[in-house]
C-alpha cells in the first residue's frame, strides 16, 4: 500500500470546475460553498471577502456544479464509499484523498484525484513476484515446469495473466505395473503373458531406459456369493489352481526383468463364482499403497488393468448378501505378503473414488480388456483425465502392441489442472493461443517446451458476499497448477488485498479542525452525535436559513425529498428499498437513470447522480453498448460480412432487399424442403409414363432421371423418396441428390407391387361391411323407437311450459372469451317431475337458403370434426381440470376407449381425440357431475347416424362400459348442433351450451338461431321456441402474437430474447403492452421483471423483448428447491386496430445448464468439377454459438487422399468451411465420389443430423448438361369452367399444434376454399376445413407430426381443381412428465432409481435430468441439490451412492426434447425406512452411477455399467468354479439361498403415486394411450395398450422385496423382486 502525494500541474482559475475527463465531482464538491462560509478561503486568488461577492461566487459554483453533475461518472463514485477502506476495496483503480481541505469526492479514480489537485491519496497497489523461476533444461530427463513458485496479492476485481511453460522429455522414467484378472477364464492369457515375459521387459526398455515393472493379481472377495465357500473349492477352485483371493501384490516394481520373469512363471490361475471381478479393490490398493508397490517420484506411473469381465462397484448389491455394508476407507491394507486383508470387511470403492485417488497419485490407467467387456471399460475410461483403452485378443497375444500404442497416445496429451483454489479466486488454464479445450486436456509434443496461458482473477463477490467479508482461509491460499501426471507444479501464493487504510489508525479525537465536535479520520471529520456539517460546526437542533437547500428558481426545500439542517439537505429514505434520494438538493434518485430493455443501466452498471456508471466493457447512456466488436464478427472473421457497420455491438446492415439480414449481415440458410413432393410428378411421368404430368406436361420437367438397379443408401444422398403409383397400386422408389438447381435423381427400375391373388377380396369385404352396417342401423332404429315410446308415458299432471329466457342476444366477436354461449332456458308451472328438451342451433341463418346451399355445395364424403358432449355418472374433481394430472389421464383413457368402441360402427369414423372435462355451472341438481367434451372425426354424411347413435346410448345410460347420465348430450358439426338438456324435479332454469361456430370466413354480421324442437320426455309444452344470436365481427389491421407458446433459456445466456411477431393485414403503426410475471421463477432472484410498450412502425413485423436472467447465488444453489423455474410474459392492450393472435402469452423456462451447440454440414451433398481449384464444404453451427467449440473432420473412400483435421469455431461463429486442395495430392484429378464425416466434438458441441456429406467430383461437361428446373405453368381456367388449382401453396408450422397454410387465389372469383389435411401415411385421418380468405390455420394438430394437405377453390360451379399435396411437420412440444419412479433399495445409502419414458414424448427425447435433495420434516431442503444430466435417452436408470444415512431425499426426473424441458416427476423416500432388497443378485442394466459425496468436482459424475453382472458373451472359458451349478446351459445359484429373482419388463405409463414407508399389496391394470409413436415422417396413433396385471409387494406382504414404486406400474426394464 502506498500514500501518494501528487501536486496539480498548474493553478486553476477562481471558481472554475476541475477537469472531469475521467470522472466528475459529486454533491460533496458543491458543499464547499457552505464550507467557505465557515472558514477562511486561503485558496481564493482575489482580495476581499464581501458578502455580495461570495453570494455571486456561490451562484456561479451552483451552475458549475450542475455542469459537473452531468458529466460522466465511474464505478468508484458509484460505490458511494464513506470511508477510506471501503473506497480502496471498491475496485482496482479506486483511490481515496486524505487532504483535509479537499472539496471534491474523496473516493474516485486516481487520475481524477490528481486533476482535482489532491496532494495525498491512499491507493492499494497489487503485488506480483516470481519467487522461483528455474529455466527448463531440455537436457534433463525429467518433467519440468517454469516458473516454480510465485506470489500474488491482487486487488478486488483484478485479473493477472501470465505464462507457464511445461516440458516432458522424449524419454522419462517409467513405472509399469500390470494388474491382471486371475479368474479361470484368463488362464490362456496368463500362459501367453509368461511366454512374453522377456518381450515385455524389452518393450518397456524401448519406452524408457529408466524403467521398473511390477505385477499384481486379483479375483474377488472371498465370500458368498462371489466365491464358492465349500472347503474343497476354497482349497482349489480349479484343477492346478491357487486358492481364491481378492488382491495380491506379486512383484514389487523392479528394474530386474529376470526377477520379473522368474516370479511370473510361478503364478497359477484361481477362480470365483460370478462373472464380474473385484478389480476395483485391486486398483485402489495399487494407488494408495505407494511404498509397497514401489512407485517412484519424478516418473510416469502406468497401471495396466487386464481382464475380460466386468467389475463390482460400491453398492452394486452383491456385498449385502455377505453382510458387507461398511464403506471403503481408502487406506492401504496390504500385509507383509502383499495380500489385501480387508476384502470381506469393507465394500468395493466407487468410480469417483478411483478417479480421485489415481489423479492424486499421478497414475495413468490403461485398460487392456477383451471385446466382451470393452464397452464397459470404454465408458469408464472417459472419466479419467488421461487414460487409454485397448482391445485384447482372447489369449492376450497382442498385449505388447496394445501397450506400445497406449503409451504413444498417453505421451501425446496432457491434462492441466489448478488445485486448491480459494473461493475468492477464479483460475483458468488456456493454450498459448487462448483457447479452452475439452476437460483441460491439451495436445503435447514430448521433447518440446509447451507454453500455456494462466488467468487468475480476484472476484468482487462470491454469491452475495463481498470477498473481503469471507473467512481468511477463503481469501488466500496456495494454488497448485500442474499437469495431472506430473509431480512438479507451479505453486502460487495468492491472496486478496483487504487491508485497512493506515490513516484510519491515526484518529485525532475532538480535532480542532472539527471544532471539537468530532474526530478527524483520513482528512475527513466524523462528527459526534448531534453535530453535522463538513467540519462539525452545526448543531442538528439549530434552525437555520433553508435558502441554501433550495434549487435556483424553485421554492421547495430539498426538492421535498429531504430536510434542511444547517444549510445541507439530509435526504429522506424512499418507501422502495431499492430507491434512494441523493444530490445536493436530493434531486436525484437511484432509479432515474436511463433504462435499456426495461433494465436500469442495462444491468451493466450502477445509477449514480442520474447517470449510469458502466462496468468495464460497456458504454452508452444506459450501458447498452459493448465496447468491443466481438458480437459483430461474421463466420469469416470479418465485421458484419462487409455489408454493414457495427454500432453499439450490433450489425447495422445496408442490404435493402433483405437477403443479407442475419445477425452479422449474412444470408440465412434453409435446407431443401419438400423435395420429394416437388419431384414426384416428373419422376412418375418420366419413369412409368403415368401420373398427373403424363404427356406433354412431362417435357416441362427441369431434370432427367436415371434408372438404376439399386439405389444408394439413405445416408449417401439428400433424400430418399417412395410413392404409390395410382395406375397399378405399386410403390416406386428413388433418390434425390445434388442442389435445388441441379438435381441428380436415380429411380429404381423395379416397383414393389402387392400380390395380385388377393385383389378379389376387396369388393367382397366392402359388401360384407355394407351388409353389417345396414343390420346395425336397423337394430338401432328399433331400440330407439322402443325407448322413445316408454319415455312418452305421463307421470305428472300437465300444465308446464319450457322455453328460452330471451329471444335475442347481440355479441361482439372481439369480446368473446370462448367459442360457445351458455343460453338460459326456463320452466314455469308445476315443477314436480322432470322434463327433457331437445334443441338445435343453425349457423348463418341470415343468408338466403337457396343461394347459400348452392354456393356451399359440400362433399358428403368430406371428413369433418364433430364435437360430442356427455354427462358422466361421476362427480367432477378438481384434478380433472388439469390436463396432465393422473386422474385426468385415467378417465380420458376410459372415456376414449369406450366411445371408440361405440362409434366404430359409424362408417368412416375415426378415433375420438382432444378429450377434456368440465363442469356445467347452471345444470340443476346435476351441476356437480363431470361433463366430457371430445371430438369425433367422421364423414359429413354420417351426421344423422351419429346423432341417432348418441341419443340411443344416452337413453340407455351407457357407452359400452362407460356410464352416462341420461337427458344430456350435444353433437355439433361445422354448421349446426343439437342435443338434449334436462330439467330435474324442482329445477326452474338450466343453461344450454350452444356453439357459436366462429370462423375466419364469417360475415361481418352473422346470425345463429337456437330452436327448442320438442320435449321427448316429460309433459311440458314449448313456450318461447327460438332465440336469435347475432355475432358482430370486427376487422383487425394487425394481429400480434408471440412466436412460440414457450421458450427455454439457460442462466449462462444471461438474457432471454422473446420475439413478438405481427401479421400485417393493413400496414400502419401498431402498439402493444408486454409484462412479465412470476410463476415458479421469482423476480430479482431468477430474472428481472420487465414491462413496456412495443411499437411496430409501418413494414415492421417482428420485435424482440429481452429479459435479464440472473445467476444463482451460492446460498440459492445449496438451499433452493430444484423445481422448474418459469415465468410468464403477457401481451395486453393492443392499439391502432390491432388484436392479439394465437399466443398472447408465452412461458419461459430457466435452466441451470446451457444447451450444447449443434454442428452439421450445411448440405447433405456437394458437387464440384474436376477443374475446380478448391473444394469448399461449409459446416454450420446453431444454438448457443457464443463460446468456442471444436470438432474434427475426415474424408472417407477418396481415391487420392485420406485427410483429417480439426475445425474450430470461435465465439459467435456460426459457419466454417472445410477447404480441400485437390492439386497438392499425387495423381490426376478424376471423377469420383467420396464422403466427409464430422466426429469428436468438444463437450459444448453435438453433431446434428447431417453428420456426413457426399462430395461428387464430376466432369465439367456433365455439370453443364444438367437442366435447370423450370417454373411450372398453370392454365388459368380449365375447359369445363371449374376453377383451376390455387397457386404458390405454402405450409409452415407455427407451433407444435398449428400449421399456417397460405396460397395465391386462382384466376376467377372463388366463393371460398376447402382445405383437406391428413397425417402422412394415414389417409383415414383426413379432415377438412373451409375458409373465405387465401390463408387458414390448421389447429389442434399432433406435435412433431408430418401432415399432408391440399386446397381447392369453389364457386357456383362446385369445387375447383385441387393443388398439389404439400408437406409440413408440426414443431416439437415439450414432453410430458416421465413415467412413474421406482426405487430398488440396495442399502440405506445406495439406491437404484428408474423411470419410464414420458407418455407424450412430443418429439425426440434427447436427455433426462435427475436431481436429488436432502429434505427435513417440513419437506424443505436442508442440503445441496445434486443434478445429473443423462444425454442418452435410452438410459432410464441411475444408481446413486453415498447418500446420507437415515436422511429423506426428494428425487425429481424430467425429460427434454428439441422444444425444451418438460415437467418433473417427483418422489420422496427415506432409504433407511424401506425393506431390504431380496436375497438375489440383481441384474443391473446399463445405468449411470453417481457419487452423492463427490463434491463440486464430481457433481453430475456419470459412469455406465452395462450388464456388469452378466457373464461375458462368447467367452471361451467360464468364470465359475465348476459346472455343478450349470443347469440347461445357465448358471443356477439356488444352492446359495432359497428363492430367486426375476427380471420384469412392462409397458410404461405416466401415473404417479405418493410414496409411503409401507406399501400394500396392490393389483393394477396397465392401459392408456401411451403417447403417439412415430417413425420418421409418419405419425402413428397407437391404440390402447394390452392389459397386463402387475402386483407389487410391500412390508405388509409376507414376501418382501426392495422394490419401491412411486406409481402403480413398473418402468420398462425395471427390476421386480420375486417372492422368496
Amino acid at each position: 500500500m502506498e500514500i501518494s502525494a501528487a501536486r496539480a500541474g498548474g493553478d486553476r482559475e477562481e471558481g472554475t470546475a476541475p477537469d472531469t475527463n475521467n470522472g466528475s465531482a459529486s454533491a460533496d464538491w458543491r458543499r464547499g460553498r457552505s464550507r467557505r462560509a465557515q472558514e477562511p478561503k486561503t485558496r481564493l486568488a482575489m482580495e476581499g471577502r464581501l458578502g455580495s461577492f461570495l453570494f455571486s461566487l456561490g451562484a456561479v459554483l451552483v451552475v458549475l456544479a450542475g455542469i459537473c453533475e452531468g458529466s460522466k461518472v465511474n464505478h468508484c463514485l458509484a460505490a458511494r464509499a464513506t470511508d477510506c477502506t471501503s473506497c480502496v476495496q471498491a475496485g482496482k483503480d479506486c483511490a481515496y484523498c486524505i487532504d483535509e481541505d479537499f472539496e471534491y469526492p474523496r473516493c474516485d479514480l486516481q487520475s481524477n484525484l490528481k486533476s482535482y489537485q489532491c496532494m495525498n491519496s491512499v491507493q492499494i497497489s497489487s503485488e506480483y513476484s516470481i519467487i522461483k523461476e528455474e529455466s527448463i533444461n531440455t537436457q534433463l530427463v525429467k518433467t519440468q515446469v517454469s516458473p516454480q513458485q510465485m506470489k500474488m496479492r491482487l486487488r478486488v476485481g483484478e485479473e493477472r495473466i501470465f505464462q507457464m511453460k511445461v516440458f516432458e522429455p522424449l524419454e522419462t522414467p517409467v513405472d509399469l505395473y500390470i494388474l491382471m484378472d486371475f479368474s479361470n477364464s484368463m488362464s490362456d492369457d496368463l500362459e501367453n503373458l509368461k511366454k512374453m515375459g522377456d518381450s515385455l521387459g524389452e518393450l518397456v526398455g524401448t519406452l524408457s531406459r529408466d524403467y521398473t515393472i511390477g505385477f499384481g493379481k486379483f479375483v474377488d472377495k472371498v465370500t458368498v456369493p462371489q466365491t464358492d465357500m465349500r472347503p474343497s473349492k476354497l482349497k482349489q477352485p480349479w484343477p492346478d489352481s491357487d486358492p481364491p483371493f481378492s488382491f495380491k501384490n506379486v512383484i514389487r516394481l523392479t528394474s530386474d526383468s529376470n526377477t520379473f520373469r522368474r516370479e511370473l512363471d510361478k503364478e497359477r490361475i484361481s477362480g470365483n463364482l460370478d462373472a464380474p471381478e473385484g478389480g476395483f479393490d485391486a486398483i485402489l490398493q495399487t494407488a494408495v499403497c505407494k511404498d509397497q508397490i514401489g512407485w517412484r517420484d519424478q516418473s510416469t506411473h502406468l497401471l495396466v488393468f487386464s481382464t475380460e469381465s466386468a467389475f463390482h462397484y460400491e453398492g452394486d448389491g452383491v456385498n449385502v448378501l455377505a453382510g458387507i455394508l461398511k464403506r471403503n476407507d481408502e487406506a492401504c491394507h496390504l500385509n507383509a505378503a502383499g495380500s489385501y486383508t480387508h476384502d470381506i470387511l469393507q465394500d468395493y470403492p466407487s468410480v469417483p473414488t478411483l478417479v480421485r485417488l489415481l489423479q492424486e497419485n499421478n497414475i495413468i490407467p490403461i485398460f487392456a480388456v477383451t471385446n466382451h467387456s470393452y464397452s464397459y471399460y470404454e465408458k469408464l475410461s472417459h472419466y479419467f483425465p488421461v487414460s487409454d483403452i485397448g482391445e485384447l485378443q482372447e489369449d492376450s497375444s497382442n498385449i505388447l502392441d496394445l501397450l506400445k500404442k497406449a503409451f504413444t497416445n498417453i505421451r501425446s496429451k496432457i491434462s492441466m489442472r489448478a488445485e486448491n483454489i480459494p473461493k475468492a479466486f477464479k483460475a483458468e488454464v488456456l493454450s498459448q493461443s487462448g483457447q479452452k479445450t475439452e476437460a483441460g486436456t491439451f495436445k503435447l509434443t514430448p521433447g518440446a517446451v509447451e507454453s500455456f496461458t494462466v488467468k487468475l482473477q480476484a472476484q468482487e463477490k462470491v454469491g452475495d458476499k463481498h470477498v473481503c467479508s469471507l473467512p481468511a482461509e477463503d481469501q488466500s491460499g496456495n494454488v497448485r497448477i500442474k499437469p495431472t501426471t506430473f509431480t512438479d507444479a507451479l505453486n502460487v501464493d495468492v491472496g486478496v488485498l483487504c487491508t485497512r487504510c493506515p490513516c484510519e489508525q491515526n484518529r485525532v479525537t475532538n480535532a480542532r479542525k472539527c471544532n471539537g465536535h468530532g474526530d478527524l479520520v483520513c482528512g475527513q471529520c466524523q462528527c459526534s452525535e448531534g453535530w453535522i456539517g463538513p467540519f462539525c460546526n452545526c448543531s442538528a437542533r439549530t434552525v437555520g436559513d433553508d435558502a441554501a437547500c433550495r434549487m435556483p428558481n424553485t421554492t421547495s426545500v430539498c426538492t421535498d425529498r429531504g430536510e434542511c439542517i444547517c444549510g445541507i439537505c439530509q435526504c429522506h429514505s424512499s418507501g422502495n428499498p431499492l430507491e434512494r434520494y441523493e444530490g445536493k438538493y436530493c434531486e436525484f434518485n437511484s432509479l432515474q437513470c436511463q433504462r435499456f430493455a426495461g433494465f436500469l443501466c442495462n444491468a451493466r452498471g450502477r445509477c449514480y447522480m442520474g447517470q449510469c456508471a458502466c462496468e468495464d466493457g460497456w458504454a452508452g447512456d444506459a450501458c447498452e453498448c459493448p465496447t468491443s466488436n466481438a458480437t459483430c464478427i461474421d463466420s469469416k472473421g470479418g465485421i458484419c460480412n462487409g455489408r454493414g457497420i457495427c454500432e453499439c455491438g450490433r450489425c447495422k446492415c445496408d442490404d435493402s432487399k433483405g437477403q443479407y439480414n442475419g445477425a452479422t449481415c449474412e444470408a440465412t440458410f434453409m435446407g431443401l424442403l419438400g423435395v420429394c413432393e416437388d419431384t414426384r410428378a416428373c419422376v412418375q411421368c418420366q419413369a412409368w409414363q403415368t401420373g398427373e404430368k403424363n404427356g406433354e406436361a412431362c417435357k416441362e420437367c427441369g431434370f432427367q432421371i436415371q434408372m438404376v438397379d439399386e439405389l444408394k443408401k439413405a445416408e449417401e444422398v439428400n433424400e430418399r423418396c417412395s410413392f404409390r403409383d395410382e395406375h397399378d397400386d405399386c410403390t416406386y422408389h428413388y433418390t434425390v441428390d445434388g442442389t435445388s438447381e441441379n438435381k441428380d435423381i436415380m429411380v429404381r427400375k423395379k416397383k414393389d407391387c402387392p400380390p395380385a391373388g388377393f385383389l378379389w377380396l376387396i369388393p367382397l369385404i366392402m359388401f360384407l361391411m355394407l351388409l353389417l352396417g345396414l343390420l346395425l342401423l336397423c337394430c338401432w332404429k328399433y331400440c330407439a323407437c322402443c325407448k322413445a315410446c316408454l319415455a312418452m308415458l305421463p307421470c305428472c299432471a300437465r300444465g308446464r311450459m319450457v322455453g328460452f329466457k330471451e329471444d335475442q342476444y347481440m355479441l361482439r366477436q372481439s369480446h368473446l372469451t370462448s367459442d360457445y354461449l351458455d343460453t338460459p332456458m326456463v320452466r314455469t308451472g308445476p315443477l314436480k317431475g322432470a322434463d327433457i328438451v331437445k334443441w338445435k342451433i343453425n349457423d348463418n341463418v341470415h343468408r338466403q337458403g337457396a343461394v347459400y346451399n348452392q354456393a356451399t355445395t359440400t362433399n358428403p364424403k368430406d371428413i369433418i370434426p364433430y364435437g360430442v358432449s356427455l354427462r358422466l355418472a361421476r362427480l367432477f374433481m378438481e384434478n380433472l381440470s388439469r390436463l396432465d394430472s393422473r386422474e385426468t389421464d385415467q378417465l380420458r383413457h376410459e372415456v376414449e376407449e369406450n366411445l371408440n368402441e361405440v362409434y366404430k360402427q359409424i362408417p368412416g369414423a375415426q378415433r375420438v381425440q382432444r378429450t377434456k372435462f368440465r363442469l356445467q355451472s347452471n345444470a340443476g341438481k346435476r351441476q356437480d357431475h363431470a361433463i366430457v367434451d371430445t371430438v369425433l372425426s367422421a364423414p359429413r354424411s354420417a351426421q344423422p347416424d351419429i346423432v341417432k347413435l348418441t341419443e340411443k346410448q344416452v337413453q340407455l345410460g351407457r357407452f359400452n362400459d362407460l356410464k352416462v347420465v341420461p337427458g344430456y348430450y350435444t353433437v355439433a358439426s361445422d354448421k349446426d348442433a343439437q342435443g338434449l338438456v334436462e330439467f330435474q324435479e324442482g329445477v326452474e332454469n338450466v343453461d344450454v351450451r350452444v356453439p357459436l361456430f366462429i370462423k375466419d370466413e364469417d360475415d361481418d354480421k352473422k346470425q345463429l338461431r337456437v330452436e327448442a324442437l320438442e320435449v321427448p320426455q316429460g309433459i311440458a309444452e314449448i313456450g318461447r321456441r327460438f332465440v336469435n344470436i347475432t355475432v358482430i365481427k370486427e376487422h383487425a389491421k394487425s394481429i400480434l402474437s408471440f412466436l412460440q407458446p414457450s421458450y427455454t433459456y439457460s442462466r449462462q445466456e444471461k438474457v432471454a430474447t422473446i420475439p413478438v411477431v405481427r401479421e400485417i393485414i393493413e400496414d400502419g403503426r401498431t402498439m402493444v403492452t408486454y409484462r412479465t410475471r412470476d410463476l415458479t421463477a421469482k423476480d430479482k432472484k431468477d430474472y428481472k421483471s420487465t414491462e413496456g410498450e412495443l411499437t411496430f412502425l409501418p413494414g415492421e413485423n417482428q420485435k424482440n423483448v429481452k429479459v435479464d436472467l440472473l445467476e444463482l447465488s451460492e446460498s440459492d444453489a445449496l438451499l433452493t428447491d430444484k423445481q422448474i423455474k418459469q415465468f410468464v410474459m403477457d401481451l395486453t392492450n393492443p392499439r391502432y386496430a390491432a388484436k392479439l393472435g394465437k399466443y398472447p402469452r408465452t412461458t419461459v423456462t430457466i435452466t441451470d445448464t446451457p444447451e450444447p451447440a449443434v454442428a452439421m454440414f450445411k448440405k447433405g451433398s456437394q458437387t464440384f468439377s474436376t477443374r475446380d481449384q478448391l473444394y469448399t464444404i461449409p459446416v454450420v453451427r446453431t444454438r448457443n454459438p457464443e463460446g468456442p467449440a471444436t470438432l474434427h473432420w475426415r474424408t472417407r473412400n477418396a481415391s487420392r487422399f485420406e485427410l483429417s483435421s480439426p475445425l474450430k469455431f470461435g465465439p459467435g461463429d456460426t459457419e466454417k468451411n472445410i477447404v480441400i486442395d485437390p492439386n497438392v495430392h499425387p495423381g490426376p484429378i478424376k471423377p469420383e465420389t467420396f464422403q466427409v464425416e464430422l466426429f469428436d466434438p468438444s463437450p459444448n458441441l453435438v453433431i446434428g443430423e447431417r453428420k456426413n456429406t457426399v462430395v461428387s467430383i464430376m466432369p465439367p461437361d456433365m455439370l453443364e448438361s444438367q437442366a435447370i428446373l423450370q417454373n411450372q405453368s398453370v392454365s388459368p381456367r380449365s375447359p369445363s369452367g371449374r376453377l383451376s388449382a390455387p397457386l404458390n401453396v405454402n405450409a409452415q408450422a407455427t407451433s407444435a399444434k398449428n400449421i399456417r397454410m397460405t396460397w395465391a387465389p386462382p384466376p376467377g372469383k372463388p366463393n371460398g376454399y376447402k382445405v383437406r389435411y391428413w397425417i402422412q401415411g394415414d389417409p383415414d385421418s383426413e379432415q377438412q376445413v373451409e375458409c373465405k380468405s387465401p390463408a387458414v390455420d390448421l389447429n389442434n394438430l399432433y406435435p412433431y407430426c408430418d401432415y399432408e394437405m391440399r386446397v381447392c377453390g369453389y364457386n357456383s360451379m362446385g369445387e375447383g381443381h385441387y393443388s398439389d399435396v404439400v408437406h409440413c411437420r408440426t414443431l416439437e412440444d415439450v414432453p410430458s412428465e416421465p413415467g412413474r419412479l421406482a426405487f430398488n433399495v440396495m442399502s440405506s445409502t445406495v439406491t437404484q432409481l428408474s423411470w419410464a419414458e414420458p407418455a407424450e414424448t412430443n418429439g425426440d427425447i434427447t436427455a433426462y435430468e435427475v436431481t436429488y435433495t436432502p429434505i427435513d420434516e417440513d419437506n424443505k431442503p436442508n442440503g445441496p441439490t445434486k443434478t445429473v444430466r443423462i444425454d442418452n435417452p435410452k438410459k432410464r436408470m441411475i444408481l446413486i451412492e453415498n447418500l446420507m444415512e437415515s436422511q429423506p431425499y426428494r428425487y425429481t426426473v424430467r425429460a427434454r426434447n428439441g422444444a425444451g424441458w418438460g415437467p418433473e416427476r417427483e418422489a420422496t423416500i427415506n432409504l433407511a425406512t424401506q425393506p431390504k432388497r431380496p436375497l438375489s443378485i440383481p441384474i443391473i442394466p446399463d445405468i449411470p452411477i453417481v457419487d452423492a459425496e463427490g463434491g463440486e468436482g464430481y457433481d453430475s459424475f456419470l459412469m455406465y455399467s452395462n450388464d456388469v453382472l452378466r457373464s461375458p458373451t462368447g467367452s471361451q472359458r467360464p468364470s465359475v468354479s465348476d459346472e455343478d451349478q450349470l443347469m440347461n446351459g445357465k448358471w443356477d445359484q439356488s444352492f446359495l439361498y432359497s428363492g430367486g429373482g426375476s427380471l420384469t419388463r412392462t409397458t410404461h405409463t405416466k401415473h404417479i403415486q405418493q410414496l409411503s414407508p409401507s406399501m400394500h399389496t396392490e393389483t393394477h391394470m396397465i392401459g392408456g394411450r401411451g403417447g403417439d409413436h412415430r417413425d420418421q415422417g409418419v405419425c402413428r396413433h397407437v391404440p390402447a395398450w394390452p392389459r397386463a396385471q402387475i402386483t407389487t409387494w410391500g412390508p405388509r406382504h409376507p414376501h418382501q422385496t426392495g422394490l419401491l414404486c412411486s406409481g402403480s406400474h413398473l418402468a420398462e426394464g425395471q427390476l421386480a423382486g420375486a417372492p422368496l
